[in-house]
């Protein structure tokens, strides 16, 4: 349906409540956005969801977020706000606080960053000084554009470096960044990617940090829902700061966190507000309180474990159909997978054309498969090609598949990445829509 279609859908349609309190009120008066949504909602259903960074919020988070909380600007913290009538937004920031700090075990957490990167930025302006020095991931490696990049504020602003994966287990080498620490004495040293599936060794990097008197940053935004989880260690014993985002593998609303030791928790807070953020959205407060009393529940910690039990399975499928897993597989959510294959054989088309990154994206999305791009260790593409994919597991296994549906996927995916000429599309997508039929999103 077109955009500027009329909505085909009413307040009495049992999708209403996806959309909010009143969603017929925007049927009457807004028909095109409606359509949108409504737009959208197909494509959540009907499509396979495999982007890392990606999780269906549950109506109770997506109630919160439409909820008269938006209505309301309540500069400063619960108690000290510069407004009047804020004791009902203080109430849910405060649940929202103590749920974080409970669920993760940390002394304090600021729950107003709008966005992952935001909480970054916080912690940055809270313990650093513009021109100090940072060591983090390479970027080309799978660390975050707010680890270093140069046309964001931690490459800007501050003098950044990054440590490799070795080339030959394209595992993070800790020798190397305790020699780059010794070398350079950072400032602030973080761990944490955007695109590396492997465990990170938490103890080794505080040893580290110890060493040249750095501080620690851990950057959760991806695993942290499989912390909540307990599928995989916690950071938080370890770093001085934890930052995190609120959706991903917490499956909650889009936004950000930042955990962190007491005796930094006035500095924190006070480079989130009144430093790098004005009002706080307290409609997404109120959903994060909700996401982190989901997943404190005993139901949760079976969704993490078999995220990770998924995306190992999915991982050795899709080795299965020539894609090399970076490292070798995955102890996470999420794989990145070398089309350039084992021992150099490519992934090919059946005329023997090399795959790219780019192109595997586009083949999938043609066939109702999401993912995205992605460098590998050392690619010699270029980053807006690249030689590589990024999966992850969080939206099918909030949809209730398993290993089975994995292999399913991999061979799917595996079709859609060779047809290049999209003659197989349309098959792949009906497979595609007969496997989310079994498992439907938004099941009303």
């Amino acid at each position: 349906m077109s955009p500027v279609a009329a909505p085909r859908s009413t307040s009495a349609d049992p999708i209403a409540p996806f959309f909010g309190p009143d969603y017929g009120a925007l049927v009457r008066t807004d028909p095109q956005i409606a359509g949108v949504l409504l737009d959208e909602l197909e494509r959540q259903r009907g499509t396979l969801q495999l982007i890392a960074s990606e999780n269906p919020a549950s109506p109770a988070v997506l109630a919160a977020l439409g909820s008269v909380l938006s209505n309301k600007y309540a500069e400063g913290y619960p108690g000290r706000r510069y407004y009047g009538g804020c004791a009902q937004v203080d109430a849910a920031e405060r649940l929202g606080v103590d749920r974080a700090c409970a669920l993760f075990g940390a002394d304090h957490a600021n729950i107003q960053p709008h966005t992952g990167a935001a909480a970054n930025l916080a912690v940055f302006a809270a313990l650093l000084t513009p021109g100090d020095r940072v060591l983090a991931m390479a970027l080309q490696h799978g660390g975050h554009l707010t680890h270093g990049a140069q046309g964001n504020f931690s490459g800007t602003w501050f003098e950044t470096l990054g440590y490799p994966v070795r080339e030959d287990t394209e595992l993070i080498d800790y020798d190397r960044v305790r020699d780059l620490a010794r070398s350079h004495r950072p400032k602030l040293i973080i761990c944490g990617a955007t695109a590396y599936s492997r465990l990170i060794d938490f103890a080794a990097f505080r040893s580290i940090a110890n060493e040249v008197g750095a501080y620690l940053l851990v950057d959760a935004a991806h695993f942290a829902g499989l912390v909540a989880g307990r599928a995989i260690p916690s950071p938080v014993p370890y770093a001085d700061v934890v930052t995190l985002t609120t959706h991903k593998t917490l499956r909650g609303p889009r936004g950000g966190a930042i955990l962190c030791r007491a005796e930094l928790a006035s500095a924190i807070d006070r480079a989130v507000f009144p430093f790098s953020q004005g009002g706080p959205l307290m409609h997404a407060i109120a959903a994060k309180a909700v996401a982190f009393a989901e997943a404190s529940r005993p139901e949760f910690r079976n969704y993490a474990t078999q995220v990770v039990s998924n995306a190992r399975a999915l991982t050795t499928a899709l080795a299965q159909e020539g894609m090399r897993p970076v490292s070798g597989g995955t102890d996470t959510h999420l794989a990145v997978l070398d089309l350039r294959g084992a021992a150099g054989v490519a992934v090919r088309t059946a005329d023997g054309v090399k795959v790219t990154g780019r192109e595997a994206e586009l083949r999938c999305e043609r066939a109702g498969i999401m993912l995205n791009r992605s460098c590998v260790p050392y690619d010699s593409a270029k980053p807006m090609v690249t030689s590589g994919l990024r999966v992850g597991t969080a939206t099918v296994t909030t949809q209730g598949m398993k290993e089975p549906e994995m292999h399913r996927i991999a061979a799917l995916v595996g079709r859609a990445v060779r047809d290049a000429d999209g003659s197989v599309a349309a098959e792949v997508q009906k497979e595609v829509a007969e496997l989310v039929d079994e498992f439907p999103l938004y099941q009303a």
